[in-house]
């Protein structure tokens, strides 16, 4: 929930769903008055897209697809469950929840002027599948059995199981609806051009450096545009981020605020500067990823010493200068399921027990361990985070640590092939439900490229779940599960974030803009004309 001008949106369990057919209502008109002079707002962030073609990502790419795709359902103002966006109306047609069944909206085109009917949403989905991209959007396809299009405007999809939640993943920028003729079946896109029906058209992409959205004149769906042009510019650091805003050369950043640019603009700098603040709630958590074929990582004792070793607090405090919330369990605060499993289990960092956990397990000597981490996609407190964890580590005695980092491209590329021993991942959620913070991680193919069999929460635990639109009802099952994730230290989170917007003060709408997974809708970002 937003702190300043705020608008309640906060993150709520899944609603149950008979129905998709009608808009939230939302919180209201702009409370100030805007303009559209013509001139692009320009957003900076640290977050870069690693691919422009949906089938390849299950990443922050997610950010710029949700303004130039379009998705069949989507999350107006204030809508914490989705709602139509290209489609017309959506609905599961029988009790069991394994067919959903969508109308799309008439007259839809893509930016190129062709026609977006129910063979090109079967074909965006099919296509995903097909290409089946190591740590890509397929695995969030594992309900789905088949999509039919028995008509230009009806478009149905068949579960294998009861999926409840699958209405959410039909929203998620994964599942945005591709042409036909400019994306192949078997192959991803490898231009750096798009084609396709959201609010905005990609004018140019400059890959790392810049982003440059115009209004997408063939566009019918729910968003209420607000200004004609965006400029989003990509920023390797987030000092020079914030001397961008400073100077005047972005209007508003998203994504990568330093903790001390945070603090800093929460005190007396920023009643003295021309720039707004906007703090809200956040579900994105940070966590480790352990590789299990690598000889150290691999071993679950190991896993667990480190486990036992980690002072979350200490970072938090001393990294993040408490911008951030230590995090104990995969499941963030805030959703229903939440649990504090690593505290229960392992309780206050402790030297001497990581110690016997290893004595017992046969290993007397230092561990050896190389971590890896991005340079250019959390913000510029990713480097002490990890020279954090070297020190905790190392100081104990138990590890000789070794860092390496990569930018988020060729980072990306190296958790896929399994390159790293252990490795840190950020997560925002694909919708507010347990189920996303658990699911996503765990198969043969899951979102973190490195396979992970947990065949209980798999086979029993999700799929019951999955059972249930009351989300209210399935606490139990993801107790279960996070206690699962606990006692194989396969993933271990490390900290809760929240979101920060910071804008020139001429900038409205920064503090509505936010959807249920944190992505931004810029359609919503406009210029005052009065204070």
């Amino acid at each position: 929930m937003f702190k300043r001008n705020r608008c309640l949106r906060g993150v709520a369990a899944i609603a149950s769903i008979a129905s998709i057919s009608s808009l939230a209502t939302g919180c209201g008109v702009l409370t100030s008055d805007t303009a559209d002079d013509g001139k692009p707002i320009v957003v900076g962030t640290t977050s870069s897209p690693s691919t422009l073609d949906p089938a390849a990502s299950w990443d922050s790419s997610w950010e710029l697809f949700r303004n130039i795709y379009q998705t069949l359902l989507s999350y107006p103002v204030g809508a914490s469950t989705p709602q139509p966006d290209a489609a017309k109306g959506c609905e599961f047609s029988d009790e069991s929840h394994q067919v959903f069944r969508c109308e799309l909206r008439e007259g839809l085109k893509f930016s190129d002027g062709s026609t977006l009917d129910a063979k090109a949403v079967k074909h965006s989905v099919d296509r995903i599948r097909k290409i089946n991209v190591n740590g890509g959007p397929a695995g969030l396809l594992g309900s789905l059995e088949r999509v039919q299009a028995p008509s230009s405007r009806e478009v149905v999809f068949h579960l294998s199981k009861p999926d409840a939640t699958f209405p959410f993943v039909l929203a998620t920028p994964a599942l945005s609806i591709v042409s036909p003729k400019a994306y192949p079946a078997d192959a991803l896109r490898e231009d750096s051009s798009i084609v396709g029906s959201g609010p905005y058209g990609l004018q140019s992409y400059d890959e790392g450096k810049e982003a440059r959205l115009v209004r997408n004149e063939q566009y019918k769906g729910y968003a209420e545009r607000q200004n004609s042009a965006v400029t989003i510019r990509y920023f390797q650091d987030s000092a020079e981020m914030v001397k961008s805003l400073r100077e005047g050369g972005v209007d508003l950043t998203y994504r990568g605020l330093a903790a001390d640019d945070v603090v800093e603009f929460q005190g007396k700098a920023s009643k003295e500067e021309e720039i707004r603040l906007v703090e809200g709630t956040s579900t994105s958590i940070n966590y480790l990823v352990f590789n299990p074929k690598d000889p150290w990582a691999g071993k679950k004792p190991v896993r667990q010493a480190i486990a036992q070793v980690v002072d979350r607090s200490a970072i938090a405090h001393k990294v993040y200068r408490d911008t951030v919330d230590p995090l104990y369990s995969m499941v963030p605060k805030g959703l229903t399921g939440h649990t504090t499993g690593f505290f229960d289990d392992y309780g206050d960092p402790s030297v001497d027990k990581a110690r016997r956990i290893l004595t017992e397990a046969g290993i007397t000597e230092p561990v050896p361990l190389t971590l890896w981490y991005t340079t250019d996609r959390y913000g510029s407190e990713t480097k002490l985070e990890f020279q954090e964890l070297e020190h905790q580590l190392e100081a104990s005695g138990l590890f000789e640590i070794t860092l390496e980092s990569r930018p988020w491209k060729t980072y990306v590329e190296g958790y896929q092939k399994g390159e790293y021993p252990v490795f840190g991942r950020g997560w925002s959620p694909d919708f507010p439900d347990a189920d996303n913070f658990i699911a996503p991680f765990i198969g043969e193919q899951n979102a973190l490229g490195t396979p992970y069999e947990a065949r209980e929460i798999s086979n029993v635990l999700l799929p019951r779940s999955r059972r249930q639109s009351n989300r209210g009802n399935v606490v139990k099952d993801f107790e279960d599960a996070q206690q699962i994730l606990v006692n194989d230290a396969r993933l271990l989170p490390l900290w809760q974030g929240r979101q920060y917007v910071a804008s020139s003060r001429d900038i409205s709408g920064a503090e509505r803009a936010l959807d249920p997974s944190t992505i931004m809708m810029m359609w919503l970002l406009s210029r005052k004309t009065s204070w």
